[in-house]
């Protein structure tokens, strides 16, 4: 099995470094890739440097959003298995050996990091509340019982992402998938993770209008007909 891990970001020059080299560490057989969404500030030549390192490393002229680097992304991932990992340190790829590992001993085709199952710290009180209405509202809306639904760590087996259909922009592709994926039938697994969390002065970007357009999103996906976000076979 490849695990083709997705890391989208937008001026993480601070941090895109480690993270790839962290990332890379972990021993899993891999593809790992790199869409730099626009950056103006050093992102872009500090991957440069690091595409020798085996790296595929794709970028967008002007910032586009993470739903569409996300996409991006996914159109040239190869590996039977994705998940999306962040430009930052708030995540530990670690915690990505023992999803895979979930995933093979649970048989789970999608499997979240939940950052409330492992205790971690509190990215602010606004920002902890929020992501609970998130999965609260998640859980009422399509019957199901997870505890972390705005988590980064998302990992699904790819035949999941080829029947659906992405739209996401921006940061609903959280939500967006997770309708998607919910109203398909598929059950959602979840185990816990590390999680450090930064605050705006650190370049935390999710804002109040990002937490209304995800609320927005479940409600639209919950009552468009599936048909309307199908794959169709053969689709890009």
């Amino acid at each position: 099995m490849t695990l083709s891990i997705l890391i989208p970001c937008y001026n993480e020059g601070a941090t895109i470094r480690q993270v790839v080299e962290r990332v890379l560490s972990i021993p899993i057989d891999k593809q790992v890739i790199v869409i730099d969404d626009g950056s103006d500030d050093e992102t872009a030549k500090l991957l440069k440097d690091m595409k020798e390192q085996g790296i595929t490393v794709l970028r967008h002229d002007r910032n586009q959003g993470k739903g569409t680097a996300i996409r991006t992304g996914l159109a040239v991932a190869t590996g039977e298995v994705v998940v999306i990992q962040d430009g930052d340190l708030e995540y530990d790829p670690n915690d990505l050996v023992n999803m895979v590992e979930y995933r093979v001993r649970h048989r789970a085709p999608i499997v979240y990091g939940s950052r409330v199952l492992g205790n971690a710290p509190w990215s602010g009180t606004g920002y902890y509340l929020g992501g609970r209405f998130l999965s609260f509202l998640t859980n009422l809306l399509y019957g199901s019982n997870i505890t972390d639904e705005p988590t980064c760590y998302k990992m699904f087996d790819r035949v999941v992402l080829d029947q659906i259909q992405l739209t996401c922009k921006r940061f609903e592709f959280c939500p967006e998938v997770t309708a998607k994926a919910l109203r398909l039938g598929y059950p959602i697994h979840e185990i816990a993770i590390n999680y450090s969390p930064r605050n705006r002065q650190e370049g935390k970007k999710i804002r109040f209008r990002d937490g209304l357009e995800a609320i927005w999103t479940l409600l639209k996906f919950r009552i468009v007909p599936l048909s309307t976000f199908l794959r169709q076979r053969g689709e890009e």
